[in-house]
């Protein structure tokens, strides 16, 4: 079976495969980006988590700049529900805020 080609983001506690899933989407730490296709990872600082406000859809603006398709995080604001459905980017809730981003690329 041919999975098709995307880029997934995980919001992350730090830029380490170890590290935990950050359970903020706008206000998360860093944004883990993985090409299922290179199987490249590359890891980003949330240059927006520390903003009085609009760090959410500043984040949106971020992902969709680096063309993900899915996002994988602990939670969605319904603000940015909106906004990631309007670019077509998948969201995933993530439960388990105790998971390595290492076991969750490796679920993909």
């Amino acid at each position: 079976m041919n999975k098709k080609k995307m880029k997934v983001a995980v919001t992350s506690t730090d830029n380490q495969l170890e590290s935990v899933i950050d359970p903020r989407f706008g206000r998360c730490a860093y944004f883990t980006i993985y090409d299922t296709e290179s199987h490249a990872i590359e890891f980003f600082a949330n240059s927006a988590k520390e903003a009085a406000e609009g760090a959410g859809p500043a984040a949106v603006q971020f992902i969709a700049k680096h063309q993900v398709n899915k996002i994988i995080s602990g939670d969605f604001g319904s603000k940015i529900k909106s906004l990631l459905q309007a670019l077509n980017i998948e969201m995933h809730i993530e439960k388990d805020q105790h998971k390595s981003i290492v076991n969750i690329l490796k679920e993909l």
